[in-house]
């Protein structure tokens, strides 16, 4: 009887050390990912289809140049979007993009950090536990 509740044991044991296995490698991965993205909010995230680029003042104007033009083909007429206005809304559009991606890295990053300590404590834990039962008759 003894000998089958160790069996079981182990198989706890060892299951709950390939989780946290599994786990931190998942965890290390978006980890990295964060900090990749944080490095350049820009161009970190999902960009939705179709939205203006935020690379550059011009690409930016030239996009939402375009959009305009194919939201109105019917009247013909040219975006009456002046300078001030264009700039106004690139940078309010940037400040966004890179407030976005700045809350959305430290939010992964923060979360990774837990689970990549929380895997750490439960493999460690349960192989010396594993390790101890191992060792006795």
């Amino acid at each position: 009887m003894e000998k089958s509740s160790r069996i079981i044991s182990q198989v706890y044991g060892y299951a709950i050390c390939l989780v946290a296995v599994i786990t931190f490698l998942i965890s290390v991965t978006a980890f990295f990912n964060a900090v990749i993205d944080r490095s350049d909010p820009i161009h970190s995230g999902f960009t939705p289809a179709g939205s203006p680029s935020l690379t550059s003042y011009e690409n930016y104007k030239l996009d939402v140049l375009k959009s305009y033009q194919k939201a109105e083909p019917k009247t013909g007429e040219t975006a009456a979007f002046d300078e001030q206005t264009l700039k106004a809304m690139y940078e309010a559009a940037r400040a966004d993009k890179i407030a976005t991606a700045q809350h959305t890295t430290k939010k992964a990053l923060l979360i990774s950090g837990i689970m990549i300590g929380l895997s750490l404590v439960l493999f460690f834990f349960h192989w010396r536990w594993m390790k101890r039962m191992g060792s006795q008759p």
